[in-house]
């Protein structure tokens, strides 16, 4: 399988008006701010969506975003997989704001860290855990352990159990509903 055309912030500006954007980030990230005109199909929402995204890939070019650009390399790989074309947004939103260009950011949304940050924190805080814990505990060192397992896993596998876990809780969910990615997904096959 080939890598997914990346195209940069400053190359996906002048296209803009190209692409069918869509964001693979949990909705709470995508809420405190996202690529202007970008749709919200979170990366474990994606399997659904592929009847609606090859419609939309049949009407012209996908564009998928996220916070890096790692998710929406992985989600590009798995539309290749279903023989839809789509490029990926090299540094994500991050590299877009970077860059100068402004993200569209609804009124009253939380600022939500982005997932990457959340994993670092989340993954150090058991480490130490682990290691405090097993101070009085030895056995509470294999918590140490595990995580950096984890973490050894995902870096070589590209996933992210722990960003999985993490996007399920209250805080990176917008206040949205299933009615909202049926609505996107029927807006992306008209």
């Amino acid at each position: 399988m080939t890598s997914p055309a990346s195209l940069s912030p400053a190359q996906a500006a002048a296209r803009l008006e190209e692409f069918t954007v869509i964001d693979v980030r949990a909705p709470g990230e995508y809420a405190a701010g996202h690529v202007p005109g970008a749709l919200n199909i979170p990366l474990d929402k994606l399997p659904d969506a592929l009847p609606a995204l090859k419609s939309a890939s049949a009407r012209g070019s996908l564009l998928v975003v996220c916070a890096s650009g790692v998710r929406s390399t992985r989600a590009c790989e798995i539309l290749a997989g279903a023989d839809i074309e789509a490029a990926t947004l090299t540094g994500g939103t991050s590299a877009w704001e970077g860059d100068g260009r402004g993200l569209d950011r609804p009124e009253g949304a939380p600022a939500v860290w982005p997932m990457e940050r959340q994993v670092r924190l989340a993954a150090g805080s058991l480490v130490v855990a682990g290691l405090v814990a097993g101070i009085r505990f030895p056995a509470a060192r294999w918590l140490s352990a595990g995580i950096g397992s984890g973490l050894v896993f995902s870096a070589v596998t590209n996933t992210c159990g722990m960003a999985s876990a993490l996007s399920k809780l209250p805080y990176n969910r917008a206040p949205r509903s299933a009615e909202d990615l049926d609505a996107t997904l029927e807006a992306l096959q008209r």
